[in-house]
């Protein structure tokens, strides 16, 4: 028996091959690996079937092959036509007897439950009386995990490992079913591991509500994608869904109603753990001093009062920058806000400030004069995010900030992450920022909700992130990009279909080598990929003609 030695982090876990039995005459013993880093990183139930080297008959074969349409597409990849037989009856997701991880593990047991559910919900009762045992049927994957600590209750991070070498299969992927209705894997080799580390989903739950169910399921479809980050853009102007338990009023009086349209203390831990058990991040954004309309319904002389010639006018800016209870709030407000939220980093935002109101209030116009700032109101705006990012420092948390902030010279942690997202001289933009040294996320050609007729998916899909100017070392500090569907024109209703599977095409940019560019190919593999999605309950809008083989049957 052959096994092939895994490398992981050892701060994550050290896995060699798990095992994978076949009913058989001989128990042909096959190598297998879990796709899964118990830390961090998509938590996907990768199993594979190594070198038995069974050789069967190709020809006539392709059929097969061409239904396993891998997303998105490993480094390296090689499949054969032998095939074995998965069924609900006689296959089972086990502990291994010498594994550090047992059955406390929630994350694995969670992982075990789930992708059995994938593999096998929808045959368990047309399979239920089969109870012979072919020789081609496989038995049973037992996990090995070898480091000494699994660590199955920490939360995803940025320093995840999330690269295999091994003789594997992803098993959901490559499972396909045969004419007769039986459950199929081909003997597959992979190499795998995330081109970029960073790879996220913006929802904006602010312009419209989106109920828990409507994130949950986004998630879902986040980690068969392999997007690793929620980025979750939960207030700004129009509402404050989000229910502080310091400020209670913050959502009392912010949000579209009271009681039915907030996410509760209790919905967002729901989140927060069924994404770390998909080895997603969440990663809050509170943005100010702009987009904070809602925020003023709830805290009393937080925005700054706009005037009308000499009289207030009776509407509001941005967050007053000049009354120290501004900062005591925010001080409050963030300390509460890095208990709630586990990951490293928090989106502070920092963009589209408008000046206007600032610019007619003469409590401002004294206190620039008093600062010597002049006329520069991007000074004011600095001097505000200046001291907010001291207080939010000073929670040992991480942020990052809209590009403005780093435009307008706010003197930046050297952890700093800065999201590109402004689309007019994006290159030039990467290479300032990288060229300052800062690590830096971008987002600019992925915003989703911008739509047109026909397949703007390959739009997306040609981007290539590095392509500005810059240093190798300027390059390495692109840690990766974002799609990101703002909720002007989305709610509930058309979410998904209109994220799915366009945001495939971003997944696969950020995951698979930068040579990965045939749209041809794509287009085959992905609409593959877009039936799995259907299959699975999520209602991903069609590419283009064509018809999946078991259709989406609604919520």
């Amino acid at each position: 028996m052959t096994w092939v030695e895994v490398n992981a982090a050892p701060e994550l876990i050290h896995t060699p091959p798990l095992r994978l039995k076949q009913k058989s005459a001989d128990r042909t013993a096959l190598n297998t690996d879990m796709y899964c880093l118990l830390k961090c990183s998509p938590l996907i139930l990768a199993v594979a079937v190594c070198h038995g080297w069974l050789f069967g008959d190709f020809v006539g074969k392709q059929k097969e092959l061409d239904e396993i349409s891998l997303w998105p597409l490993p480094q390296k990849f090689q499949s054969s036509a032998v095939a074995f037989k998965l069924s609900p009856g006689s296959f089972q997701i086990v502990h291994a007897k010498q594994s550090s991880a047992g059955p406390s593990c929630s994350i694995l047991v969670n992982a075990f439950r789930r992708y059995f559910e994938y593999m096998f919900g929808d045959l368990k009762k047309h399979e239920k009386s089969r109870k012979k045992v072919y020789d081609s049927d496989l038995a049973e994957l037992q996990v090995w995990i070898t480091s000494a600590d699994p660590e199955c209750d920490g939360y995803p991070s940025l320093q995840a490992d999330e690269s295999c070498e091994l003789f594997s299969l992803p098993l959901l992927q490559l499972v396909y079913r045969d004419d007769y209705g039986a459950n199929n894997i081909n003997k597959t080799d992979i190499s795998d591991f995330p081109r970029f580390a960073h790879r996220g989903i913006l929802l904006d739950s602010s312009r419209h509500f989106l109920p828990l169910k409507v994130i949950l399921a986004n998630l879902e479809a986040m980690a068969m994608n392999k997007f690793n980050v929620f980025h979750w853009h939960i207030v700004d102007d129009p509402s404050f869904p989000y229910m502080s338990r310091t400020f209670p009023d913050l959502s009392q009086k912010g949000a579209y109603h009271p009681f039915t349209h907030v996410y509760t203390p209790s919905d967002v831990k729901m989140v927060i753990e069924f994404a770390r058990m998909r080895g997603i991040r969440v990663i809050p954004e509170f943005d100010t001093p702009g987009h904070t309309q809602s925020w003023g319904n709830g805290q009393l002389n937080l925005l700054t009062p706009c005037y009308s010639g000499s009289s207030p006018s009776g509407t509001f800016g941005p967050v007053n920058p000049i009354l120290n209870s501004s900062y005591d709030f925010m001080t409050q407000f963030f300390k509460e806000i890095s208990t709630v939220f586990p990951d490293a980093y928090i989106h502070l935002g920092g963009d589209e400030v408008d000046f206007s109101c600032w610019k007619s209030n003469p409590d401002i116009k004294k206190f620039m004069v008093q600062q010597g700032f002049g006329t520069d109101y991007s000074k004011l705006e600095s001097f505000y995010i200046q001291r907010l990012l001291d207080i939010v420092a000073a929670t040992k948390k991480g942020y990052m900030v809209w590009q403005e902030v780093f435009d307008n010279g706010v003197k930046l942690k050297d952890d700093t992450v800065v999201e590109v997202w402004i689309g007019n001289k994006m290159e030039e933009e990467l290479q300032n920022v990288t060229g300052a040294g800062f690590t830096t996320i971008l987002s600019a050609p992925w915003y989703l909700d911008y739509i047109s007729y026909g397949q703007d998916w390959q739009r997306y899909y040609k981007v290539e992130p590095l392509n500005f100017p810059g240093t190798d070392a300027q390059k390495k500090l692109v840690i990766g990009g974002e799609a990101c569907l703002w909720g002007e024109y989305v709610d509930a209703t058309n979410l998904t279909p209109r994220l799915w599977p366009r945001a495939s095409a971003v997944a696969e940019r950020l995951w698979s080598d930068k040579s990965v560019t045939d749209v041809g190919n794509a287009y085959k593999r992905l609409v593959q990929h877009r039936c799995r999605m259907v299959k699975r309950g999520i209602p991903a809008e069609p590419l283009f003609v064509g018809h999946c083989r078991q259709e989406y049957m609604g919520l």
